[in-house]
Protein backbone atom coordinates (compact mmCIF):
# COMPACT_ATOMS: atom_id res chain seq x y z
CA UNK A 1 0.00 0.00 0.00
CA UNK A 2 3.19 2.30 0.81
CA UNK A 3 4.08 2.07 -2.80
CA UNK A 4 0.62 3.10 -3.91
CA UNK A 5 0.47 5.84 -1.82
CA UNK A 6 3.50 7.45 -1.42
CA UNK A 7 3.73 9.71 -4.34
CA UNK A 8 0.04 10.82 -4.11
CA UNK A 9 -1.83 12.63 -1.21
CA UNK A 10 -5.01 11.42 -1.69
CA UNK A 11 -6.68 14.68 -2.23
CA UNK A 12 -8.04 15.04 -5.92
CA UNK A 13 -6.66 18.78 -7.23
CA UNK A 14 -8.88 21.12 -7.98
CA UNK A 15 -11.72 21.34 -11.40
CA UNK A 16 -9.95 22.73 -14.12
CA UNK A 17 -10.97 25.94 -14.40
CA UNK A 18 -14.47 26.92 -15.87
CA UNK A 19 -12.98 29.58 -17.96
CA UNK A 20 -11.56 28.58 -21.29
CA UNK A 21 -11.58 31.44 -23.34
CA UNK A 22 -9.37 32.69 -25.50
CA UNK A 23 -7.05 33.91 -22.97
CA UNK A 24 -6.28 30.32 -21.43
CA UNK A 25 -3.79 29.73 -24.44
CA UNK A 26 -1.83 26.43 -22.88
CA UNK A 27 1.51 27.97 -24.73
CA UNK A 28 -0.12 27.64 -27.84
CA UNK A 29 1.53 30.48 -29.97
CA UNK A 30 5.21 32.30 -30.16
CA UNK A 31 6.52 35.47 -31.13
CA UNK A 32 5.71 35.03 -34.50
CA UNK A 33 2.38 33.31 -34.31
CA UNK A 34 -1.37 35.31 -34.98
CA UNK A 35 -2.96 36.95 -32.60
CA UNK A 36 0.30 36.95 -30.00
CA UNK A 37 2.14 39.47 -28.14
CA UNK A 38 4.78 39.70 -30.79
CA UNK A 39 2.55 38.70 -33.96
CA UNK A 40 2.91 41.31 -36.65
CA UNK A 41 -1.09 40.79 -37.41
CA UNK A 42 -3.50 42.14 -34.74
CA UNK A 43 -5.28 40.77 -32.88
CA UNK A 44 -9.05 42.09 -34.67
CA UNK A 45 -7.53 40.37 -37.50
CA UNK A 46 -7.26 36.59 -36.08
CA UNK A 47 -10.42 34.49 -37.40
CA UNK A 48 -13.00 33.90 -34.40
CA UNK A 49 -12.64 30.32 -35.37
CA UNK A 50 -8.85 30.59 -34.34
CA UNK A 51 -9.73 32.14 -30.98
CA UNK A 52 -12.33 29.62 -30.47
CA UNK A 53 -10.40 26.34 -31.19
CA UNK A 54 -7.55 27.66 -29.05
CA UNK A 55 -9.68 27.73 -26.12
CA UNK A 56 -11.29 23.98 -26.98
CA UNK A 57 -7.63 22.68 -26.97
CA UNK A 58 -6.88 24.53 -23.79
CA UNK A 59 -10.27 22.61 -22.14
CA UNK A 60 -8.96 19.46 -23.57
CA UNK A 61 -5.90 19.69 -21.96
CA UNK A 62 -7.15 20.51 -19.01
CA UNK A 63 -9.93 18.08 -18.65
CA UNK A 64 -7.15 15.30 -19.62
CA UNK A 65 -5.24 16.72 -16.30
CA UNK A 66 -8.72 16.93 -14.22
CA UNK A 67 -9.44 13.30 -15.75
CA UNK A 68 -6.04 11.77 -14.93
CA UNK A 69 -5.91 12.95 -11.15
CA UNK A 70 -9.39 11.83 -10.47
CA UNK A 71 -8.86 8.14 -11.92
CA UNK A 72 -5.31 8.17 -9.80
CA UNK A 73 -7.34 9.18 -6.28
CA UNK A 74 -10.25 6.51 -7.26
CA UNK A 75 -7.40 4.07 -7.89
CA UNK A 76 -6.28 5.15 -4.45
CA UNK A 77 -10.01 5.21 -2.78
CA UNK A 78 -10.28 1.16 -4.26
CA UNK A 79 -6.70 -0.12 -2.95
CA UNK A 80 -7.35 1.39 0.29
CA UNK A 81 -10.64 0.22 0.38
CA UNK A 82 -8.92 -3.16 -0.38
CA UNK A 83 -6.74 -3.18 2.06
CA UNK A 84 -9.05 -2.27 4.83
CA UNK A 85 -10.98 -5.18 4.12
CA UNK A 86 -8.54 -7.40 4.54
CA UNK A 87 -6.63 -5.87 7.30
CA UNK A 88 -10.08 -5.05 9.53
CA UNK A 89 -12.71 -7.18 7.80
CA UNK A 90 -12.19 -10.08 10.21
CA UNK A 91 -12.28 -7.78 13.23
CA UNK A 92 -15.53 -6.73 12.55
CA UNK A 93 -16.89 -10.32 11.69
CA UNK A 94 -15.50 -11.16 15.13
CA UNK A 95 -17.65 -8.22 16.68
CA UNK A 96 -20.06 -9.19 14.78
CA UNK A 97 -20.05 -12.79 16.31
CA UNK A 98 -19.15 -11.80 19.92
CA UNK A 99 -22.36 -8.89 19.83
CA UNK A 100 -24.53 -12.01 18.51
CA UNK A 101 -23.34 -14.17 21.41
CA UNK A 102 -23.77 -11.88 24.19
CA UNK A 103 -27.15 -10.93 23.02
CA UNK A 104 -28.28 -14.20 22.58
CA UNK A 105 -26.87 -14.88 26.38
CA UNK A 106 -28.72 -12.01 27.22
CA UNK A 107 -31.90 -13.64 25.62
CA UNK A 108 -31.03 -17.18 27.32
CA UNK A 109 -31.03 -15.40 31.02
CA UNK A 110 -34.08 -13.17 30.61
CA UNK A 111 -36.44 -14.92 28.05
CA UNK A 112 -37.54 -11.48 27.59
CA UNK A 113 -39.23 -11.16 24.11
CA UNK A 114 -37.36 -8.15 23.46
CA UNK A 115 -34.16 -9.52 24.61
CA UNK A 116 -35.31 -12.41 22.55
CA UNK A 117 -35.86 -9.94 19.63
CA UNK A 118 -32.32 -8.21 19.82
CA UNK A 119 -30.80 -11.59 19.84
CA UNK A 120 -32.09 -12.66 16.81
CA UNK A 121 -31.33 -9.08 15.03
CA UNK A 122 -27.45 -9.51 16.08
CA UNK A 123 -27.33 -13.18 14.74
CA UNK A 124 -28.61 -11.89 12.03
CA UNK A 125 -26.20 -9.66 11.05
CA UNK A 126 -23.53 -12.02 11.25
CA UNK A 127 -22.77 -13.17 7.62
CA UNK A 128 -26.22 -14.07 6.66
CA UNK A 129 -27.18 -16.58 4.22
CA UNK A 130 -29.10 -17.09 1.35
CA UNK A 131 -32.44 -18.70 1.48
CA UNK A 132 -32.91 -21.38 -1.14
CA UNK A 133 -35.01 -20.00 -3.30
CA UNK A 134 -32.28 -16.99 -4.06
CA UNK A 135 -29.51 -19.88 -4.84
CA UNK A 136 -31.74 -21.99 -7.07
CA UNK A 137 -34.16 -19.31 -8.33
CA UNK A 138 -35.93 -21.04 -11.15
CA UNK A 139 -34.60 -24.34 -10.23
CA UNK A 140 -37.29 -25.39 -7.96
CA UNK A 141 -41.45 -26.19 -8.54
CA UNK A 142 -44.04 -27.62 -6.36
CA UNK A 143 -42.09 -30.91 -6.22
CA UNK A 144 -38.99 -29.63 -5.14
CA UNK A 145 -36.64 -29.71 -8.47
CA UNK A 146 -38.19 -28.10 -12.11
CA UNK A 147 -38.09 -30.71 -14.83
CA UNK A 148 -35.08 -29.20 -16.20
CA UNK A 149 -32.89 -29.09 -13.14
CA UNK A 150 -33.31 -32.25 -12.63
CA UNK A 151 -32.36 -33.90 -16.01
CA UNK A 152 -29.13 -32.34 -15.55
CA UNK A 153 -28.34 -33.86 -13.05
CA UNK A 154 -29.32 -37.52 -14.66
CA UNK A 155 -28.21 -39.00 -17.59
CA UNK A 156 -31.70 -37.43 -19.68
CA UNK A 157 -31.48 -34.71 -21.87
CA UNK A 158 -32.65 -31.27 -21.41
CA UNK A 159 -35.84 -30.38 -22.46
CA UNK A 160 -35.48 -28.16 -25.79
CA UNK A 161 -36.97 -24.89 -26.10
CA UNK A 162 -40.40 -24.54 -27.89
CA UNK A 163 -39.65 -24.17 -31.51
CA UNK A 164 -41.92 -20.64 -32.81
CA UNK A 165 -43.57 -21.93 -36.08
CA UNK A 166 -43.93 -18.63 -37.67
CA UNK A 167 -47.85 -18.27 -39.03
CA UNK A 168 -48.05 -18.13 -43.36
CA UNK A 169 -48.47 -14.20 -43.07
CA UNK A 170 -45.28 -14.12 -40.51
CA UNK A 171 -43.20 -16.17 -43.67
CA UNK A 172 -44.87 -14.01 -46.34
CA UNK A 173 -43.97 -10.81 -45.01
CA UNK A 174 -40.40 -12.33 -43.91
CA UNK A 175 -40.03 -13.25 -47.79
CA UNK A 176 -40.94 -10.14 -49.42
CA UNK A 177 -38.52 -7.60 -46.53
CA UNK A 178 -35.58 -10.47 -47.65
CA UNK A 179 -36.04 -9.62 -51.35
CA UNK A 180 -36.49 -5.94 -51.19
CA UNK A 181 -33.32 -5.03 -48.65
CA UNK A 182 -30.98 -8.21 -49.40
CA UNK A 183 -28.09 -7.09 -49.35
CA UNK A 184 -26.87 -8.30 -52.49
CA UNK A 185 -29.09 -5.72 -54.15
CA UNK A 186 -26.55 -2.85 -53.13
CA UNK A 187 -24.59 -0.81 -55.36
CA UNK A 188 -21.71 0.50 -53.06
CA UNK A 189 -20.02 -0.68 -49.82
CA UNK A 190 -22.42 1.46 -47.69
CA UNK A 191 -25.64 0.36 -48.74
CA UNK A 192 -24.34 -3.23 -48.66
CA UNK A 193 -23.73 -2.26 -44.09
CA UNK A 194 -26.81 -0.71 -44.09
CA UNK A 195 -28.76 -3.83 -45.74
CA UNK A 196 -26.58 -5.90 -43.58
CA UNK A 197 -27.78 -4.27 -40.41
CA UNK A 198 -31.08 -4.47 -41.53
CA UNK A 199 -31.39 -8.32 -42.65
CA UNK A 200 -30.28 -9.15 -38.97
CA UNK A 201 -33.58 -7.28 -37.48
CA UNK A 202 -35.07 -8.82 -39.95
CA UNK A 203 -34.35 -12.03 -39.06
CA UNK A 204 -34.74 -11.58 -35.67
CA UNK A 205 -38.31 -10.35 -35.60
CA UNK A 206 -39.12 -13.69 -37.89
CA UNK A 207 -37.13 -16.01 -35.44
CA UNK A 208 -39.67 -14.91 -32.46
CA UNK A 209 -42.24 -15.03 -35.29
CA UNK A 210 -43.00 -11.15 -34.36
CA UNK A 211 -45.62 -10.36 -37.06
CA UNK A 212 -46.18 -6.55 -35.61
CA UNK A 213 -41.87 -5.85 -35.73
CA UNK A 214 -42.26 -6.97 -39.20
CA UNK A 215 -44.70 -5.00 -40.20
CA UNK A 216 -42.99 -2.21 -38.89
CA UNK A 217 -39.70 -3.09 -40.42
CA UNK A 218 -41.38 -3.18 -43.83
CA UNK A 219 -42.38 0.14 -43.20
CA UNK A 220 -39.64 1.39 -42.16
CA UNK A 221 -37.57 0.24 -45.59
CA UNK A 222 -40.33 1.40 -47.39
CA UNK A 223 -39.66 5.18 -45.95
CA UNK A 224 -36.03 4.86 -47.21
CA UNK A 225 -32.88 5.47 -45.48
CA UNK A 226 -32.97 8.77 -42.82
CA UNK A 227 -31.32 11.76 -44.69
CA UNK A 228 -27.69 13.14 -43.43
CA UNK A 229 -27.98 16.08 -41.44
CA UNK A 230 -26.48 19.00 -42.51
CA UNK A 231 -23.22 19.14 -41.58
CA UNK A 232 -22.71 21.67 -38.68
CA UNK A 233 -20.29 25.16 -39.53
CA UNK A 234 -16.49 24.91 -37.84
CA UNK A 235 -18.57 27.54 -34.97
CA UNK A 236 -21.29 25.08 -34.57
CA UNK A 237 -19.23 22.33 -33.93
CA UNK A 238 -16.35 23.81 -31.66
CA UNK A 239 -18.96 25.43 -29.42
CA UNK A 240 -20.59 22.17 -29.32
CA UNK A 241 -16.99 20.67 -28.61
CA UNK A 242 -17.20 23.00 -25.68
CA UNK A 243 -20.31 22.30 -24.28
CA UNK A 244 -19.20 18.47 -23.81
CA UNK A 245 -16.19 19.38 -21.99
CA UNK A 246 -18.41 21.74 -19.98
CA UNK A 247 -20.42 18.33 -19.26
CA UNK A 248 -17.87 16.01 -19.09
CA UNK A 249 -16.26 18.47 -15.94
CA UNK A 250 -19.02 18.19 -14.03
CA UNK A 251 -19.77 14.88 -14.67
CA UNK A 252 -15.86 14.26 -13.22
CA UNK A 253 -16.35 16.76 -10.57
CA UNK A 254 -19.51 15.04 -9.17
CA UNK A 255 -17.25 11.66 -8.71
CA UNK A 256 -15.03 13.07 -7.47
CA UNK A 257 -17.01 14.56 -4.63
CA UNK A 258 -18.29 11.11 -4.15
CA UNK A 259 -15.13 9.52 -3.87
CA UNK A 260 -14.12 12.37 -1.59
CA UNK A 261 -17.09 11.78 0.53
CA UNK A 262 -17.22 8.29 0.75
CA UNK A 263 -16.47 6.39 4.13
CA UNK A 264 -12.89 5.80 2.70
CA UNK A 265 -12.03 8.62 1.39
CA UNK A 266 -12.52 10.39 4.18
CA UNK A 267 -10.26 8.15 5.79
CA UNK A 268 -7.36 8.58 3.34
CA UNK A 269 -7.88 12.16 3.73
CA UNK A 270 -7.53 12.14 7.76
CA UNK A 271 -4.34 10.37 7.05
CA UNK A 272 -2.54 11.35 3.70
CA UNK A 273 1.16 10.52 4.20
CA UNK A 274 0.32 7.44 6.22
CA UNK A 275 -2.80 5.59 5.36
CA UNK A 276 -1.49 2.51 6.81
CA UNK A 277 -0.71 3.88 10.32
CA UNK A 278 -4.29 4.95 10.44
CA UNK A 279 -5.07 1.13 9.41
CA UNK A 280 -2.87 0.04 12.00
CA UNK A 281 -4.63 2.33 14.61
CA UNK A 282 -7.86 1.22 14.16
CA UNK A 283 -7.07 -2.52 14.09
CA UNK A 284 -5.51 -1.58 17.62
CA UNK A 285 -9.58 0.36 18.32
CA UNK A 286 -10.67 -2.82 17.37
CA UNK A 287 -8.49 -5.10 19.02
CA UNK A 288 -9.48 -3.26 22.38
CA UNK A 289 -13.53 -3.60 21.52
CA UNK A 290 -13.17 -7.49 20.87
CA UNK A 291 -11.54 -7.67 24.22
CA UNK A 292 -13.92 -6.00 26.00
CA UNK A 293 -17.07 -7.80 24.45
CA UNK A 294 -14.84 -11.51 25.04
CA UNK A 295 -14.89 -10.07 28.36
CA UNK A 296 -18.67 -9.71 28.96
CA UNK A 297 -19.25 -12.96 27.35
CA UNK A 298 -17.48 -14.49 29.69
CA UNK A 299 -19.02 -12.74 32.83
CA UNK A 300 -22.84 -13.80 30.67
CA UNK A 301 -21.12 -17.51 30.75
CA UNK A 302 -19.67 -17.57 34.14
Amino acid sequence: MSEQTEQSDQTVPEEPAASTGAGADPGAGGAGESGGAGGSVGAGDERPEARLDRAVRAAEQALIEFEIAVETFRVEVENFSRLHHQKLGPMYSRLDELDALIAEAKAARSGDPEDLRRAHEARALVMPMPGVDELFNDWLDSDGMSDDASAMLTERSVRPPERVRPSEEVRKLYRELVRKAHPDLAQDETERERRDAFIVRVNAAYGRGDEHLLRELAEEWAAGPVPEAARPSESEELYARLEWLAARKELLAAVARELEDSAIGSMLRMAPEDPDRLLEEIAEQLLERVSERESELAELAG
